[in-house]
Formats: structure tokens, sequence, C-alpha cells
């Protein structure tokens, strides 16, 4: 199976404890095979009190006395070759999605002027873009702008790799999030019935997609059916800016930069899949460390001015139209689902004449926090919701909704009496309200800390350099040369993923770009871009009222168009039932 080279595997900090079917049996690696003697015996495999495995001749019965089996070690191909997380049909779709892919479709693809030309789009998410900002700001004191790596990676990508256009996905998270808010209303005002079951649980982490599809179905009701900012930006290129350009959606081939190897899934999906034109939304995805690898390969340095970067010119759709670029999304950098739902709670009329109040609360960790809204002049709590990172959060989140919401088939149950119990403990209505909403994401730290970010580098001090326990080294002269990458810095072959300070780094570098005097401005844009697009898209007449703001998004259209809306911005899931029988996996 060939994965990318770009995907590693450190720091386990935050593993689910292994299931049957993640179990490798036993394997011994034998020498040669030397003639055996005539009437030798055979052998066979004992246990002693401690568990250890012993091979001992038949003659024998003591098992310590025979040869003690080494204990299996599951490397990341063992991993990625199971089937306990990822079906075989899925393992193959991931091999199609590399740099190495890319790469041979754009040496085979067809000049545009013959027959068979497929236009290449990539999109870059803006969490990619402040871990390569915050690598190139590595080198020196002065912090990068995300509209500068844009531009240089636009450079890179139009003239060493022949791309036609380059856009960032921030717009398409703009869609999604306003989608995932008419959502959100919808189950509020039909709670119980049918699948609109609150707290609703968002939906754009692909990790935790399919760990609920395959671990925990009882939760995929309350799952939103918003797409992602990658599928919708998939469904922009392929459904609305092909029509733009009087392409069909085969004639576009799109790739996806993400912080997330999940997100390779993710675009895998059937879902995703258009028939009629035998092609995906997102045709492949890249990691951040992919697209740094195509960038060290073609020997393009990012750390290096490109002509006319300082002219910031967003991306043409038409003449007179483009995307806006580099959305402000108040909130997280895992996309600000929790806080644009806030904002929705805040915003809507029962709530105008209330004076409202946001108290946050830290559950053990930064990685979990509940946030309650609260009526101050009556006490009453409006909203509660969540921000949860983290697969152990993540559980222990499922368990508290599954408990709430009396979900059979989790740990504990339901729990009756739960409010007279609390309350006699003496906690607040706030503590005791379920959630409404809970921000799901299944890296700790979110998504700025996607397994397929840039591990953390450090500066080359000379020739020497830090070990893992912080005493410089002198490597060279030990034998060992270290891999120089393109920004001239050095991996630090005991940097981890995780790592905090990395974590704050490109934290700080995904927000440094904001510009306060312009929220406004690009918030209205934004809202003016996507009436314009949801008219286009759903077959509305441009003269159609619907205001120009983020109301719009909340009106219903007539019956056919609110169809495309709900086809084009939403998804499905489905419980996928595990065929492993982990005594019976053959490795």
């Amino acid at each position: 199976m060939a994965f990318s080279g770009a995907l590693t595997l450190s720091d386990l900090n935050d593993f689910l404890s292994p299931s049957q079917a993640c179990i490798k049996p036993v394997e011994d690696v034998k020498p040669a095979e030397q003639p055996a003697d005539p009437g030798a015996a055979a052998t066979q495999i004992s246990i002693d009190s401690s568990g250890n495995y012993y091979e001992i001749t038949a003659r024998k019965t003591d098992p310590s006395a025979g040869k003690k089996l080494q204990t299996a070690q599951i490397s990341l191909n063992d991993c990625l070759a199971c089937s306990g997380c990822i079906t075989s049909a899925e393992s193959v779709l991931i091999t199609m999605q590399s740099h190495e892919e890319v790469l041979s479709f754009l040496s085979s693809n067809p000049s545009p002027d013959v027959q068979g030309h497929r236009i290449p789009i990539i999109s870059i998410s803006p969490q990619s873009l402040a871990s390569l900002a915050a690598s190139v700001s590595s080198t020196s004191s002065q912090t990068i702008s995300l509209q500068t790596v844009l531009q240089r990676i636009r450079v890179f990508c139009r003239q060493q790799l022949g791309f036609a256009h380059v856009y960032d996905t921030t717009f398409a998270r703009h869609l999604s999030l306003l989608e995932q808010g008419r959502e959100y209303t919808e189950r509020k005002a039909a709670t119980g019935q049918g699948d609109n079951k609150l707290p609703m649980l968002a939906s754009a982490c692909p990790g935790w997609i399919c760990y609920a599809e395959k671990a925990h179905s009882e939760m995929l009701p309350f799952i939103s059916r918003t797409k992602s900012p990658q599928q919708i930006m998939g469904s922009l290129i392929k459904e609305w800016m092909s029509k733009k350009w009087e392409k069909t959606p085969g004639d576009i081939y799109h790739v996806s930069v993400m912080p997330c190897y999940d997100k390779k899934l993710e675009a895998s999906r059937q879902d995703f899949f258009n028939d009629v034109y035998n092609t995906r939304d997102v045709d492949c995805v890249i990691t951040t460390g992919e697209l740094e690898l195509l960038m060290r390969e073609k020997g393009w340095d990012l750390s290096i001015r490109v002509d006319g970067e300082d002219a910031v010119k967003p991306e043409l759709v038409t003449q007179d139209f483009s995307l806006p670029e580099l959305l402000l999304h108040p909130g997280t950098s895992s996309g600000s689902y929790l806080q644009s739902i806030i904002s929705l709670v805040s915003s809507s009329q029962e709530n105008t004449h209330r004076t409202l109040k946001l108290n946050t609360r830290t559950i053990r960790t930064a990685d979990y926090e509940e946030y309650v809204l609260e009526d101050i002049t009556t006490g009453e709590v409006v909203f509660k919701g969540a921000k949860c990172y983290g697969f152990r959060n993540l559980q222990n989140v499922v368990r508290k909704i599954g408990k709430e919401n009396g979900v059979r088939g989790l740990p504990g149950g339901a729990v009756r009496g739960r409010v007279k119990r609390r309350l006699a403990e003496g906690q607040t209505a706030s503590q005791d309200k379920g959630y409404d909403f809970v921000e799901v994401m299944a890296c700790p730290s979110g998504c700025v800390n996607g397994g397929g970010q840039i591990r953390p580098p450090i500066k080359v001090l000379g020739e020497r350099v830090l070990d893992a326990e912080g005493y410089q080294r002198e490597w060279a002269g030990e034998g060992v040369q270290p891999e120089a990458d393109v920004l001239g810095l050095v991996a630090d072959p005991s940097t981890k993923w995780g790592n905090k300070d990395w974590i704050q780094k490109v934290e700080s570098n995904y927000w440094s770009s904001v510009d306060p005097s312009a929220d406004s401005a690009s918030a209205l844009n934004a809202d003016h871009a996507a009436v314009h697009v949801l008219k286009e898209m759903c077959n509305l007449r441009q003269d159609t009222d619907l205001p120009a703001d983020n109301r719009m998004w909340m009106q219903s259209m007539e019956s056919k168009a609110e169809a495309r809306r709900r086809e084009i911005f939403r998804t499905n899931y489905r419980k996928i039932d595990n065929e492993v029988v982990g005594l019976a996996v053959k490795w």
C-alpha cells in the first residue's frame, strides 16, 4: 500500500484503547531452516503463568526451557493495513490521495487547447496556511501573514505546478456556518420529531464522523448534516464554477490542502461522487506536510518574496465576480462552529430584548470547555454548548449525551431523577441543563494540531543541535546527518506531534492577519456573495427578494429550491458494521 512519504506517526498521547480487531497476532521471524534430523520432535507453543509465549519441543514440559517468542509490535503500516478502522475499499481510495498522484495527473494532463484537458484547481484551508506561516516565521522574529503565504503559494502552484486557480476555503466555511445555523434552528423548532435531536454535534471533523459511524452509531441522529467546508468548496467548484466556465464537473480536477489525513477519507465518501460525470467533488486531498514536501522537491523557498505579493488581488471566478478571501470567523481556529451558534442565538428575535451574559467553564483542560448563555435578569439559561477536542474528551461527551438522552448501548444507560438529585446536591440550573450544541474535533487542540500539519522545526546552532533531553549534540561527529528542509531548519528527531509551544505558534499565526476594522466590511461582503451563490446554485432569479445578510439563510424558498439547497449543502451518515473478527484476522 503506497501511502504518502510525508505520513508519520509520533506521540500517540490521545489514543483509543485497541479493540479485538486492532490486535496483531504474535509473529516470529525464523532464520533459514536447517535440515532436520530424522525423527526430530515437532515444536509447540506454550504459555507460562506470566503470559509469556515459548516455543518448545513436544518432549519438554517446562515452558521456560524453550525459546521465548518476541512480543509483536504494531507499526503504522500494520495499523493502516488493518480493516478494523477503515474498510479495504477505503484503504484503496486513500492510496489515490497523495502528492505523487497530484504530480502524476498534472504531468499527464493535456494542454488547454487539446481535448481531454481538465482544469486543475487547488483550495487551501486556513489551518494549513497557518502551519506554513509558522514554519516560515521560525526563521525570523517577524510574523508572516496568511495573506502573504497564500500569495506565495498561489505563485508556486501556478508557475511550478500548472494550477489554473488557487483559492482558500474560508468562504466555503462561511457557507457551512450559515447552513449549520439554519439546521440548528430547524432542530430547535422540531426537537423530538424524527431525527431532529439536540444537542447538535458539529460534523466538520471526518475523524469524529468515522468514529461515530463505526463505534457509536447511536450518536448519528445528533450529528449535523451540514457538509464540511472542504466538501462545500468541492460543490462550489464542480457544480457552480464549472457552469460559469461552461464546463462539466468532469472537466475539472480539484485538489484540496488540509491539516488532517482523515480528510482523504471524507473526500472518498460515495455521497460526494457524481455518478453522471464520474467524478468526485474533491478529486485528491493532500496534507499541509505534503504540500511542503512538494515545494521542497521543486526547490521552492516559501520564505522568499514573490513579485506583486503586496498587491492583494482575490482569485477571480469570472471577470466581474471573485470569492471573498481569508474571512474572519471569531471563535476557535477549528472553524468557530460553536461561536457561530452562540452568535445566532444571541441575535435571534426572541432574545433581542434580553441582556445576555456568556459564561465559560474549563473542564479538566482547555480542550473541553462549556459555554453558557444566561439571561442576567431572570437567570434563565438560554443556551449551553461545549468545545470538545481529542478522543479522550470526546468519549466523555458521548457518554454524557447518551445518559442525558437515554440512549441505549452506552455505559451507564439512561439516568432517572438526574435533575432532582443534582439540584439536591447544590448544582445550579446551568450545570444541570443539557448541551444544545457541541463543537467536536478528534485532534487535541483542534485543527491547527491536525496530523497532517508541519512538525515543529528547530534552528541549526552551528554544527550543534539539541537532543531529546535538551543537551547540545555533535550530530555529525556521532555519524548522524540531520535532514535539512527547504526553510534552512533541521527537524528535531525528538519533536513530537502535539508540542504545546508549536501549537501556540501556529494558533498565533492563524489569528495574526485579523484586521478588526475590516471585520464588518468583510462579513457584509461575504453575505452578499453568499446570497449571490445561493440564488445561482438553487436556480433562483437574481431579483428574488432575499436579505443581503446572514438572515437570508434562515428564509425558506420554494420547494424545488429548498430541495436543491439541501442537496448542495447537506449530507447523510450511516452505521457501518465491523465485519472483522479479531481471531480471524490474517496477517
